[in-house]
């Protein structure tokens, strides 16, 4: 189901790319669009995952500099029967991690030294079990052609507010103002529906690579409560979709506009899929933190009364 709803999404974004093209020069415009769309996603397929590695300044380390990970790395791969990938490490306190590159051949895993600091050895392996079924489900490629489409969407519908809308164009000028709007927003919506898809369908096959969903569930309570920042992150956001949570902030819901579910979510289903493989949750939910709210003023009764927090 997950599959289907990715390729009808895919199928949307395709459709909205044509009527920006149309929308620019009607039947030659949509060619023009297509072919700028198979010469940008050209260029991402080959070019988007060391790209990602560098705007992260993520460094490439061998069996010699950490053993343990890659005999973890080694064997999950041979469970989710993948090629080894290769593996980066990022400088960071946050705890995080992603994937990336164009096919199962030429994949990289990416972890922060801070999930690394953070994480037991099991829900560390839950992780890189995640990242592991983003590569065999080609999610890689499917989330970098998505964002390439919707940046290109975004770009050309400014483009049409130059060179489109006259009278002579399919759309009109009040059209294609609309369109200039409405387009990138759309676009942008896919692309994260999209986005969370497939981390919804990467916790459970890294579920089932790692044998125990529990233990990426566990990391995950682990990783919303670090509250770390990632200044990389902060500097390219538009690579947030990448990582397994958003880098930059914690959503409370499955919105239109977040990359990720909520993680909360992503927890139950973990904790019911374990359910089923008959294994029982040894935490609790990760509970956002209460925020102080104000009680009712109460009169003194004494001079020397004094409260004992200022919300009281």
């Amino acid at each position: 189901m997950n599959r289907f709803k990715t390729v009808l999404l895919m199928a949307a974004m395709t459709a909205l790319f044509l009527v920006v093209g149309f929308s620019i020069g009607g039947q030659s415009g949509m060619l023009i669009a297509l072919t700028f769309a198979a010469a940008t996603n050209l260029f991402a397929w080959w070019k988007s995952d060391k790209l990602a590695l560098r705007l992260h300044k993520a460094q490439l380390i061998n069996a010699g500099d950490a053993p343990q990970i890659f005999e973890m790395v080694a064997q999950l791969a041979r469970n989710a029967e993948l090629p080894m990938p290769k593996i980066y490490l990022i400088e960071g306190a946050q705890p995080n991690a992603f994937a990336t590159g164009r096919d199962p051949e030429n994949a990289a895993v990416a972890i922060t030294t801070g999930i690394v600091e953070t994480l037991s050895t099991d829900e560390l392996a839950g992780v890189i079990a995640h990242e592991l079924a983003h590569i065999k489900n080609r999610d890689t490629l499917i989330m970098t052609l998505s964002a390439t489409f919707a940046g290109t969407i975004s770009m050309l519908s400014q483009f049409s507010l130059f060179f489109g809308g006259g009278r002579d164009r399919p759309l009109g000028r009040i059209g294609t103002i609309a369109m200039a709007i409405l387009a990138p927003l759309a676009a942008m919506i896919i692309q994260m529906t999209i986005s969370r898809t497939r981390e919804y369908a990467a916790d459970r096959m890294g579920a089932q690579i790692c044998g125990n969903p529990l233990w990426l569930a566990s990391a995950l309570v682990k990783i919303s409560n670090a509250h770390k920042t990632m200044t990389s992150a902060q500097r390219f956001p538009a690579s947030a979709h990448m990582f397994i949570v958003n880098p930059l902030s914690g959503g409370t819901m499955d919105s239109l506009f977040s990359t990720h579910p909520n993680m909360e979510n992503r927890i139950a289903a973990l904790k019911a899929l374990a359910k089923e493989m008959g294994q029982r949750s040894a935490f609790p939910l990760p509970q956002p933190p209460a925020k102080p709210q104000p009680a009712s003023r109460k009169p003194r009764t004494a001079p020397d009364q004094r409260r004992e927090n200022p919300w009281q």
